[in-house]
């Protein structure tokens, strides 16, 4: 039979085959096909044939066609053919559906999508027919019946799209389906419903299959809804993380870890890779991208998660958008620093806005995610680690010294920028190995390019990474060796820097550790100062850190390295001998440094106790220097006053006079040397060495001798008593200054050693005194002498000579030591209340040195756990002085000058406290328990449960104690310095105070009790306690109650600026009176006044960008209702802001500051109104109404705020123009005239600004009116003082003035001729 149909087939004409067609049944044209296919014979040109017999013009025909259509589907479906008779028979079928009349085409579609509906495919190869039939039924012009109703051949097709895609999908041809759609002609409206579809069968499918359907996605994204393919993926991604991340953080074992970790990351790189690819194809897709995350950025939906920084990451490496993405990123982490320093800062956003994660966290997620080899996106953070750390790295401070400091500050954004960058660059360097000597370059061009400015934060990253892996390193250590070729060209601070943070890379490499060397001894003989200090800086840390064997361990000191792959034998025997031999020599370069300049040598007596402390083998050669270099400024015979040589220290160069030898520093380390040696060798030696004791014994008594003849000689002896000349000008005066500055500091160095070696004797205690008595009168002479000259800042250059440690011995001895056979010799010194106070203000000298550079002068300055150890003794001990012997006790008993000991010890402990805060957060808990003086021993396990905030609240009620003792005295009694100081100590102790704490309410509660029951004339004080108040309310709840009353109270003390008005007085806080009302309290709660505004300005930005989002995402209906509480919050800041305000504007309030910071909150007031009114008018639109109290709000700010601007202004006008015609009649003088015109004009400049702002807000209400159908206008009065006519009579009258002034004076000078003729042109 099918030969016959081929025969017929041939004959040019197709009638025959038609009636032969005609003839046969259905099933045998159908049974005939099957044979022929299941066979393999080639069937295509049997199907030729019947379609050639069945023209679709016939109804028979085209029945036929469509029963072959239907048998060929089920053929290739029943995957019974082989591959490429299967696709000769689908290549046909797509060739011939045109033909068909639409009817058949839309039953042939429904058969295709009922059998995925049902799922019946069996292997979805004739899914390939589908996007042509839906094709050829686009293309039929005519109606088509369709259900009930007749539609185009257009919107049948879109019928028929969307019935598939609101069926169900078999998951195996997902892919299959979205691929089909790309072939099909679609308009917008059908690629959302095919994509919406599409993003819903992501979560039924295997993990392993998302990539490829994503891929046909981004195929198909060519034809439209570019942005909810990006959506989708993104947001499926999200979502898959954070269930992710819950698995794994949950402790029950989960039977269902949905993926493990490695595979997800897989896949999404995958993903990433292909959307990247797209982009670089269709750079509208990258378009949408960024407008995606900038939309997620207005809104409160960050649209910032791990898996879209991943990719915004990849896309950098697209050029086009390299830019743009780095500044979206940017820009995304200091909003979200700020966002978070704005919540932590007040309670009152806290409950309104859901704390969310930050996008550092995300960034450092996405970084730990990168290790799945995600190498696309390395560079990208490498390149973002380095901006964020070049743009908000810390800036150059004006006097060239840059304080940086840890924990307080770093709450500020931009701090917190920076280390992010820094801790990106180091997880990054950490995981991947490919690109470590990349980072490792650009840190190093950076600390030697950019030696200018401060780049503490990037030695801080280098110094991480070298300890993180020096090993790694060594294959970069040409790098790091040309930098050293650098070093003495570098500013001091970034070469010793440099050093410390390469230091554990010496230890590996022996060829690096030579060339330093090289470089470090060319560099002591350069011509600039600093690279000679650089040498010296860079010897003494070889020194520090290469141990010569049988030298002590000192536990405390030694600097592991931090990781254990370096585990490089460097104390084997061959290397501690090569050890001996390197730092000999090291030792022989530093004694030339002994000729040098003062600088050189004292960075060396600095160094050497570090150096000895490590490495003490090395103690005799460096004692002999020390001991060497001492006699050639010590007078042996022992009968010679004054017992050194202090012309030999000065050096004369023509009219130059300088420090040549900086003796006092010489023996400062000298008497460390010589106690440390005392305290650890000696005692382990025991008397091996008698010759080594030999110089140590004469150290020992040249110091001896040099106190008995320092106590013995006068001041004359040293050319220095009263009648010296001290004038900086002169060049005996600065050489006299220069004596009397080493002569103190001699005594200082001094005190310390015999009060060490003293063991307590009485003879001893009585030296130290008689060395503090010659300390004693140069100070004064030389205090007193700066008086005289202008120089005042001389007392302040020098820093004390003590250490930090014999500080704290000493205030101990002094205030606390009780111990009965110390009470006689410890008397001597009590006695002298001279002495006393210096030891409290060396104290407070110490930590304000802590304070401003981080370390303090002198042995372990730099080591901050010991520092931290003095400063808890320190504390305790002033603490204890303060609490136990109050001022005003102090203060009766004896009148002298200067501050009493009491109030050097509450200034002491106000730095303390800060100190702490700054540089000892974490060990916060461990310093309020070393101040607890109970101690007891056993209580440990007891004591380690109490909560901070508890410790911190026991403290804070002893201060106030105190301050309430202070209140309780006469005005004229009240010790207003220190009343700041308490006030001071109390708000640094309330910050360890937890919020929500009862504590915290208590001491809120006890500052609101003082405010309002005490009145102080002091207005430092009272704006001190004020700002405690706010400090505290802040974290509470917001203070816009306490705002309102306190305006009332200060328009009550000012009164009324209509002077007829009588105002009743208000005394909510007694601290308002008419002293402190006006400017202090005024500014201060403008200020906090401005600050509530913008928490609610922030607010309405933030449910504006809400609206913005739902509106775009069609979700309104339920959406409006939720926001509710912020609006609600929004709207009773404002009303009660209003009360403030409508207050205040009615005070006659003193010109300046006051007026002009009122005039500016009043414009941000209306300014953050309109932006209500706007917010509003975008809601409308959605929901069509506006609530009842935004109503209300309209209506007070209508009655009590606009006018009374208003007539605000006009005061203000009116005020400003008698103060004219005053300074007119008292100065005929125009330029007198003329300053003031200047004056009234600078600060009558926000006037216009105030008015525009109030204009601007009704414009909008109007606009509201009009789509609320609420007239919101009705409560406006329109205003009147706008007159802003010239009235020609006036301007005559003032003319006329002024020519009668001219005449008067008879001359006119210039400049009035000037002021003149503008005038005279107004006039025409």
């Amino acid at each position: 039979m099918d030969q016959k149909i081929l025969c017929l087939a041939a004959e040019k004409t197709a009638e025959k085959l038609q009636k032969f067609l005609q003839t046969l049944k259905d099933d045998d044209l159908t049974n005939l096909l099957q044979n022929q296919a299941v066979k393999g014979n080639a069937p295509g040109a049997l199907l030729r044939a019947i379609f050639k017999g069945s023209p679709c013009s016939e109804e028979g025909g085209a029945l036929r066609r469509r029963k072959v259509y239907t048998c060929c589907i089920q053929l290739v479906e029943s995957g019974d053919l082989q591959k490429e008779v299967a696709a000769e028979i689908i290549g046909l079928l797509m060739l011939e559906a045109y033909h068909f009349p639409g009817l058949i085409l839309i039953e042939l579609a429904n058969e295709f999508i009922d059998a995925i509906k049902e799922g019946s495919l069996v292997n979805g190869k004739s899914l390939e027919l589908l996007p042509i039939i839906l094709t050829a039924l686009a293309t039929k012009k005519e109606n088509l019946s369709y259900g009930k109703g007749e539609l185009s051949g257009e919107e049948c097709k879109k019928q028929l799209i969307n019935t598939l895609c609101s069926g169900r999908w078999d998951q195996q041809y997902v892919i299959q389906l979205t691929s089909m759609f790309k072939d099909v002609p679609l308009t917008p409206e059908e690629v959302e419903f095919v994509v919406g579809k599409v993003l819903k069968m992501f979560s039924k499918l295997n993990l392993q299959e998302i990539p490829p359907l994503v891929y046909q996605l981004l195929v198909l994204s060519s034809k439209g809804s570019r942005k909810s393919i990006l959506d989708g993926i993104i947001t499926f991604f999200n979502e898959l993380d954070k269930q992710h991340n819950e698995e794994k953080s949950g402790d029950e074992l989960l039977d269902l870890v949905t993926v493990p970790s490695g595979e997800l990351r897989h896949v999404e790189g995958t993903i990433i890779l292909h959307i990247v690819f797209a982009i670089k194809l269709d750079c509208e897709l990258g378009r949408e991208l960024l407008k995606h995350v900038k939309a997620g950025q207005q809104g409160d939906s960050n649209n910032l998660c791990p898996f879209s920084i991943a990719l915004l990451l990849s896309v950098t490496r697209i050029q086009r958008f390299e830019e743009q993405v780095f500044d979206l990123l940017k820009t995304s982490i200091v909003k979200s620093f700020k966002d978070l320093q704005l919540l932590q800062g007040s309670k009152f956003l806290q409950n309104l806005v859901p704390h969310r994660s930050c996008v550092s966290t995300m960034i450092l997620e996405v970084v730990k995610n990168s290790v799945h080899s995600w190498d696309h996106i390395t560079q990208g953070l490498v390149e973002l680690g380095f901006i964020l750390m070049d743009l908000y790295g810390p800036k150059k401070i004006l006097d060239g010294k840059t304080v940086e400091t840890s924990s307080s500050l770093s709450k500020m954004p931009n701090q917190c920028t920076c280390k992010l960058g820094a801790n990106i660059l180091l997880e990054t360097f950490k995981i991947h190995e490919m690109i470590r000597q990349e980072i490792l370059e650009q840190v190093l061009n950076r600390v030697v390019t950019r030696a200018s400015s401060p780049i503490n934060h990037f030695l801080d990253l280098l110094s991480n990474i070298i300890t993180y892996a020096p090993l790694v390193l060594q294959s970069c250590s040409s790098k790091v060796t040309e930098t050293f070729d650098f070093l003495s060209f570098l500013p001091l601070q970034t070469a010793q820097g440099l050093l410390k943070a390469v230091q554990p890379l010496l230890k590996v490499s022996m060829s690096m550790r030579d060339s330093l060397i090289l470089v470090l001894r060319k560099a002591m003989f350069a011509s600039q100062l600093d690279a000679r200090k650089s040498a010296v800086a860079g010897f003494l840390l070889l020194l520090k850190n290469f141990k010569v064997l049988g030298s002590l361990s000192s536990s405390q000191c030694s600097q592991s390295i931090g990781v254990s792959q370096v585990h490089v034998d460097i104390h084997s025997r061959y290397n501690s001998v090569a050890n001996e031999t390197f730092c000999l020599e090291i030792m022989d370069s530093l004694r030339r440094c002994l000729g040098q300049q003062a600088d050189v040598r004292l960075m060396l007596y600095e160094g050497f106790y570090d150096v000895l402390r490590r490495n003490s083998q090395l103690a005799n050669s460096i004692m002999q220097t020390l001991l060497s270099q001492l006699k050639q400024f010590y007078e042996s015979k022992p009968d010679v006053l004054p017992p050194l040589k202090l012309e030999a220290c000065i050096l004369t160069q023509g009219d130059q006079i300088s420090l040549q030898e900086p003796l006092d520093y010489l023996l400062c380390c000298i008497q460390h040397c010589l106690a440390w040696y005392k305290s650890r060798v000696v005692s382990v030696q025991q008397g091996d060495e008698e010759e080594e004791e030999g110089f140590y014994q004469e150290l020992d008594d040249i110091l001896e001798s040099i106190t008995n003849r320092m106590i013995k000689s006068e001041l004359e002896d040293f050319e220095l008593d009263k009648s010296a000349d001290f004038s900086q000008s002169t060049g005996i005066g600065i050489k006299n200054n220069i004596s009397a500055f080493l002569v103190m500091g001699v005594c200082e160095v001094l005190i310390e050693y015999n009060f060490c070696i003293s063991n307590f004797s009485k003879n001893k205690f009585e030296e130290v005194l008689s060395l503090f008595m010659c300390y004693k009168k140069l100070s004064d002479i030389l205090i007193e002498k700066a008086g005289k000259g202008k120089a005042k800042m001389t007392n302040k250059t020098n820093d004390s000579f003590l250490s930090m440690k014999f500080v704290s011995d000493l205030l101990t001895a002094l205030f606390r030591d009780s111990t009965q056979s110390h009470e006689e010799s410890l008397s001597v010194l009590r006695s002298n209340n001279e002495f006393m106070r210096y030891a409290v203000t060396v104290a407070l000298q110490k930590v304000q040195q802590l304070k401003e550079t981080g370390h303090v002068s002198g042995p372990d300055g730099q080591n901050l756990d010991k520092i931290f150890q003095n400063l808890c003794d320190i504390t305790r001990v002033l603490l204890w002085r303060y609490t136990s012997i109050p001022t005003s006790v102090e203060d009766s008993a004896k009148k002298e000058k200067g501050k009493s000991i009491s109030l050097l010890c509450l200034e002491g402990l106000q730095k303390i406290f800060s100190v702490v805060q700054q540089f000892y957060q974490p060990k916060i808990q461990q310093f309020l328990r070393a101040l607890d003086v109970t101690d007891q021993e056993g209580d440990e396990g007891e004591d380690a449960n109490v909560s901070v905030t508890q410790r911190a609240a026991f403290q804070i009620r002893q201060f106030q104690r105190s301050l309430l003792n202070l209140l309780s005295s006469e005005e004229e009694d009240f010790n207003s310095k220190e009343a700041l100081l308490l006030v001071s100590v109390l708000s640094n102790l309330s910050k360890l105070l937890e919020p929500s704490s009862p504590q915290f309410v208590q001491m809120l509660s006890w500052t609101s009790k003082i405010c309002k029951e005490n009145s102080r004339e002091d207005a430092s004080f009272c704006k001190s306690l004020m700002n405690l108040l706010f400090s505290l309310h802040v974290l509470y709840k917001s203070p816009v109650t306490l705002l309102r009353d306190l305006s009332q109270d200060i328009h009550g003390q000012l009164g009324d600026i209509d002077q007829d008005v009588e105002v009743e007085k208000t005394n909510h806080f007694a601290m308002v009176n008419l002293k402190t009302a006006a400017p202090t309290i005024c500014l201060l709660v403008l200020s906090q006044a401005e600050k509530v505004l913008e928490e609610v300005d922030w607010l309405i930005t933030k449910l504006k960008g809400q609206v913005s989002q739902e509106t775009m995402s069609a979700e309104t209906s339920q959406a409006t209702p939720q926001n509710n509480p912020a609006e609600k919050a929004i709207i009773i800041q404002l009303g009660t802001l209003l009360t403030f305000f409508h207050e205040l504007v009615q005070t006659a309030l003193p010109s300046g500051s006051c007026v002009d910071t009122l005039l500016k909150d009043l414009c941000k007031m209306y300014t953050i109104l309109t932006a209500l009114v706007r917010y509003y008018l975008q809601v409308c639109r959605s929901s069509g109404g506006i609530p009842k109290n935004m109503e209300k709000l309209v209506k007070l700010s209508g009655s009590h705020l606009t006018p009374l601007c208003y007539s605000f202004i006009s005061y203000v006008q009116n005020k400003k123009s008698n103060n004219l015609k005053y300074t007119g009649e008292k100065k005929k003088e125009k330029t007198a005239v003329a300053t003031a015109m200047a004056r009234v004009l600078r600060e009558t400049k926000p006037i216009p600004n105030l008015i525009f702002a109030i204009e601007q807000y009704e414009k909008f209400l109007i606009h509201l009116s009009k789509k609320s159908k609420v007239n919101l206008m009705q409560h406006m009065k329109l205003s009147t003082s706008r007159d802003f006519k010239i009235k020609g009579n006036i301007l005559d009258m003032v003319l006329g003035e002024d020519r009668e002034d001219e005449s008067e004076e008879g001359t006119v000078s210039e400049h009035r001729g000037q002021n003149e003729e503008p005038a005279k042109k107004r006039k025409k």
